[in-house]
């Protein structure tokens, strides 16, 4: 295949992306708006227990941990080989589990690094079409994130990455990952996460968060008051907000987007429509916006966690604050 044929091969595609998004946007106008259908599994209900401090974690890990456990054991006896197995992954002594929910599609919080003694605390909110059954991804952004931190971080700077799958996240194709509902109910538990983490670490631990997707919906419907240094936007399909100021947040607002990312091409529109908003606004990376913008590299929707990417470097150094080394678009 010649240059000429790989450009035209590439704007095609490019072309398919844009109608593709554009039909989900029109989908979620004329679509009754309703939830995505999910997996029926049994699981018990989440293990109770008090509100974690840096004394009482390992309790808090191993409860979350036995529930896991117990999760298994009933998907299995239910015939659910696949579940079976992720939940009795998260069940493995070696996990670090601040919360965990089986049932439907299944709620993780997952922590890297010793949170109780860290000084920079990066939580990761992830986009459409994260669960248990496809944790596997999202925890991999979460180990590559973790690592650079430890092998980036000053000499005596102790870091940690939580992974917050901490809400019911949206069917790409479906309706609700078009609308603001998800986000809308997400947001309380995103700042009683960050409320948890005060608790555990103190007041002079740095905490930012780093919002994929759709995440970067529930993190602008969070952010009013939050208790956070800075707010990365990854590959954003927008906020719902007008402009970065339109958060009301005292964190630095971030909004960076790789070269071959499709949600480029999503209609940055938005409109009220049967008591919901569908669609987010503003680019996130346009001036009209206001965040500042920074490199996310060349690569696509999936890849802004890629051990040795742009992208990784400069979500790194803002979960550091080492904000004057980031590299800008």
């Amino acid at each position: 295949m010649g240059p000429g044929t790989t450009v035209r091969w590439r704007r095609r595609v490019r072309g398919w992306r844009r109608a593709g998004c554009a039909a989900l946007i029109t989908g979620a106008v004329v679509l009754p708006l309703s939830g995505a259908a999910r997996p029926t599994i049994p699981a018990p209900a989440p293990a109770v227990v008090a509100a974690p401090t840096a004394a009482t974690l390992d309790d808090t890990y191993a409860a979350h941990r036995a529930n896991a456990a117990r999760a298994s054991r009933m998907a299995a006896d239910h015939g659910d080989r696949h579940r079976a197995a992720a939940d009795r992954a998260m069940a493995d002594p070696s996990r670090h589990l601040l919360a965990f929910d089986g049932r439907g599609a299944g709620l993780v919080t997952e922590v890297f690094g010793d949170l109780a003694h860290a000084d920079r605390v990066a939580v990761l909110v992830p986009g459409s079409d994260t669960g248990i059954d496809t944790y596997g991804r999202f925890r991999a952004a979460a180990l590559a994130l973790h690592r650079q931190l430890v092998a980036s971080a000053p000499a005596g700077t102790r870091t940690a990455v939580v992974a917050w799958l901490g809400y019911e996240t949206p069917g790409t194709v479906s309706t609700t990952v078009a609308t603001t509902d998800r986000a809308d109910s997400a947001a309380p538990g995103l700042r009683d996460l960050v409320d948890d983490l005060r608790r555990i670490t103190g007041a002079d631990a740095r905490v930012v968060l780093l919002c994929h997707s759709y995440g970067s919906v529930v993190c602008a419907r969070a952010a009013d008051g939050l208790d956070v240094a800075d707010i990365a936007l990854v590959g954003s399909p927008g906020t719902g907000a007008d402009t970065a100021a339109g958060l009301h947040s005292d964190a630095r607002i971030w909004a960076g987007r790789g070269a071959d990312d499709w949600v480029e091409h999503v209609p940055h529109v938005s409109a009220g429509l049967f008591g919901t908003t569908v669609g987010f606004g503003t680019d996130p990376v346009s001036p009209d916006f206001g965040a500042r913008v920074f490199d996310a590299g060349e690569g696509g929707h999936s890849d802004y966690f890629d051990t040795g990417s742009r992208s990784l470097a400069n979500l790194t150094r803002i979960a550091l604050g080492e904000t004057t080394e980031v590299t800008h678009a």
